[in-house]
């Protein structure tokens, strides 16, 4: 059997923390555990350094980093900051979208812009969303949209390693 993949998550807390939890925990590929509410209300209290820390030592050892697409999700500060990194460290780096899953009220929510629109990809202005992918999960609900995630997560996390590679 193959190793699972060690991968960091990457999304907006708040309004998506629920939606992500689901993804986690389909354990096909290993990720980051969430910090609970009063360690990162802790790391954000105590300034910009103590969340970079955080975020830095989070990725240590990961091979890739799978952004949650929710509705506010794109050109957040810390989602660049965890983008842009991620790609300067080499890793893999993909988007799913996660809005058609239900959060812990049952609702999903409209669909948010692509993240790797608002980075730009080299001096000339080429966006980051030219090389990286962002994937819509199909279905008609959030139990399919689940389930494309839950069977196609580690193609992606792959594909999205391979794609590094080559730039």
């Amino acid at each position: 059997m193959a190793t699972k993949r060690q991968v960091f998550y990457s999304f907006h807390y708040k309004p998506d923390c629920w939606r992500a939890s689901q993804v986690r925990n389909i354990g096909i590929v290993e990720g980051n555990k969430p910090a609970p509410d009063n360690e990162w209300e802790k790391i954000t209290s105590a300034g910009s350094d103590a969340i970079k820390k955080w975020i830095n030592g989070q990725m240590k050892y990961r091979s890739c980093t799978v952004v949650l697409v929710g509705n506010k999700t794109a050109d957040r500060k810390w989602i660049n900051y965890e983008i842009v990194r991620s790609w300067n460290e080499n890793m893999g780096l993909v988007g799913i979208y996660i809005h058609g899953l239900k959060n812990s009220d049952g609702y999903i929510s409209k669909k948010g812009n692509n993240p790797f629109d608002y980075i730009d990809y080299d001096a000339n202005g080429k966006k980051l969303s030219a090389i990286v992918k962002c994937y819509n999960p199909a279905g008609e609900n959030s139990k399919e949209r689940y389930d494309w995630i839950s069977r196609y997560i580690s193609d992606a996390v792959e594909e999205a390693i391979k794609i590094r590679e080559k730039n």
